[in-house]
């Protein structure tokens, strides 16, 4: 039994020999898994390694199509171009320079040229002094969002040789410059025969950039029905249209959903509400906004309405009534710098609900002396009314004029910078004042990207010929008689004499049918109706 029980049971060293065959196989197996295992993410790092040693391959996402087409205005830059830019001497390449680590990869080198199939086409015009660390991000930022063709009318900074040469380079941009020619044509127009303007000519300061605004206007009309643009907006160079409400962030979606029998699409506009006095980049430095009476309920407005304004003559420290945008169409005109009309019918326009125009209102302190310097007038209360169609206008002027360096910055804290966190809080969340970090991040990703560094450098590769012509040009600008900087709507008038038989009244035009231009208008005031409800409010918020 013995015997037959040892024999019938495997022995330790009989049964190691049976399991060999398998157990070998699994652990070679296991030692070829943990290899490949180990191999696989050494040789993809390695592989990473050497793509971006190397400079990587070209993105799928950086094509426009299959059949690989670049974006839209996407040039590489070449090493001149790298020469050129680091061996420039230009402010502005420092002021717009890039980051070394791009915070927006694919914005790097583009242009956004759009292609002519792109709908609808929408232009801006300006009059301008600006420099190019003011106007790059400008440009650049409604390039992202839709526009296509900008008209400027420059002059001042705008037109010296260094920066009117690289607003030439961008593509879509068209630089006007204020020559005599330009005046001789414009003293030439038909405005000067109507009344709707009239009240502002002959008069200094801001009533006659109001009147160049308006005659650039007309003008630009012309050049953006030639181009084959669909609409054309008005825009000042401290001011972002703002497309809130469309899915893609884009003023061309915008301006596409406006029924076809719209001809007009008003903006309200946001005033910046800067918490500091040491901006230097407003675009990409400011988020808080006040929002328009349009965009707020009633009892809001009102019952907010002396905490909002602290003190200062109104709600918004300059203008209320937004900008607008106009569809090109047959007897289009302007009618201000804040609205267009037409000489053949009262245009059909409506208000966006959420969209709007966000101006940048005094962001800088030195923005108090910039004005100071514009306008030749005396800083008393009467003589300032000539200049000023606005009262904090007025009051800044006065204030820059007489006042100290340690007094205008205490004024213009005190005014200006909204420093107390408590009631920036509690108006946030009335929804008086208003976050808004879209402009913020499109234009620090500009800036970090390279786009406006690239464009300084493509243009510093211009010809001599071009050089000789803009020098010709600022010359020809040195020789107007006003100093500062705005069309002297008293200078042209002296034109129309011996120009009278050049211009002729249109007789089928019933001039006094059609509104008179809307200047900058405040927002609504507290009246003694308007106290009334803001009475009631407070005492039921008691």
């Amino acid at each position: 039994m013995a015997g037959l029980y040892s024999s019938s049971r495997p022995t330790s060293s009989s049964s190691s020999s049976l399991s060999s065959p398998s157990s070998s196989s699994f652990q070679t197996f296991a030692s070829r898994l943990l290899l490949l295992l180990t191999v696989l993410p050494l040789t993809l790092a390695a592989f990473a390694f050497v793509l971006q040693w190397r400079g990587g391959l070209n993105d799928p996402v950086t094509r426009w199509s299959p059949d690989h087409h670049d974006f839209p205005g996407m040039v590489q830059m070449g090493e001149v171009q790298r020469q050129a830019l680091r061996s420039s001497g230009s402010d502005c390449v420092d002021i717009l320079g890039r980051s070394h680590s791009p915070a927006f990869p694919y914005y790097k080198d583009w242009k956004f040229d759009y292609a002519s199939d792109l709908r609808p086409k929408i232009s801006i015009q300006t009059s301008t002094s600006a420099g190019l660390e003011q106007t790059l991000p400008w440009i650049f930022y409604h390039k992202v969002i839709g526009v296509s063709n900008f008209f400027l009318f420059v002059e001042g900074k705008a037109a010296s040789p260094k920066v009117s040469k690289v607003l030439e380079t961008i593509p879509g941009v068209k630089v006007i410059y204020r020559t005599r020619e330009l005046e001789e044509q414009q003293a030439k127009s038909r405005i000067w025969n109507e009344t709707w303007l009239s009240s502002f000519f002959y008069k200094p300061c801001n009533y006659e950039l109001f009147v160049k605004q308006s005659l650039n206007m007309e003008m630009a009309i012309v050049m953006a029905r030639e181009a084959g643009m669909d609409w054309i907006i008005h825009l000042d160079t401290d001011e972002l249209i703002y497309p809130a409400g469309t899915h893609e962030y884009s003023l061309r979606q915008l301006l596409s959903d406006v029924p076809g029998n719209v001809d007009m699409v008003i903006f309200p506009n946001y005033e910046s509400s800067v918490e500091r006095d040491d901006i230097k980049e407003p675009f990409s430095e400011v988020s808080m906004f006040k929002k328009n009476y349009d965009h707020l309920p009633k009892d809001v407005y009102f019952g907010n309405y002396k905490e909002a304004t602290r003190g200062n003559p109104n709600y918004f420290l300059t203008y209320g009534n937004g900008k607008s945008a106009a569809r090109i169409q047959d007897h289009l005109r302007p009618n201000g710098a804040h609205r267009w009309h037409n000489y053949m019918k009262t245009p059909n326009e409506i208000k966006l609900d959420e969209a709007a125009i966000l101006h940048y209102t005094y962001p800088k302190f030195s923005d108090l002396t910039s004005r100071r310097d514009r306008c030749g007038c005396k800083p008393t209360k009467d003589d300032v009314k000539r200049c000023f169609m606005l009262e904090f206008d007025r009051a800044a002027f006065i204030i820059a004029s007489t006042a100290t360096e340690e007094e205008m910055l205490n004024w213009y804290r005190e005014r200006i910078v909204w420093t107390d966190k408590e009631l920036n809080l509690k108006l946030l969340r009335k929804g008086i004042l208003t976050r808004i970090y879209a402009p913020m991040v499109i234009v620090q990703g500009l800036r970090e990207s390279g786009v406006f560094s690239s464009v300084i450098a493509s243009a510093a590769q211009t010809n001599l010929t071009k050089d000789q012509f803009l020098s010709s040009v600022e010359s020809s600008n040195s020789s107007r008689e006003s100093t500062s900087g705005a069309i002297n709507s008293r200078k042209i008038g002296k034109l129309l004499d011996s120009q009278a038989t050049a211009r002729r009244v249109l007789e089928f035009i019933d001039d006094a049918s059609h509104p008179l231009a809307i200047p900058p208008l405040s927002p609504p005031g507290l009246d003694e109706d308007d106290f009334q409800i803001d009475v009631q409010l407070s005492s039921k918020s008691q």
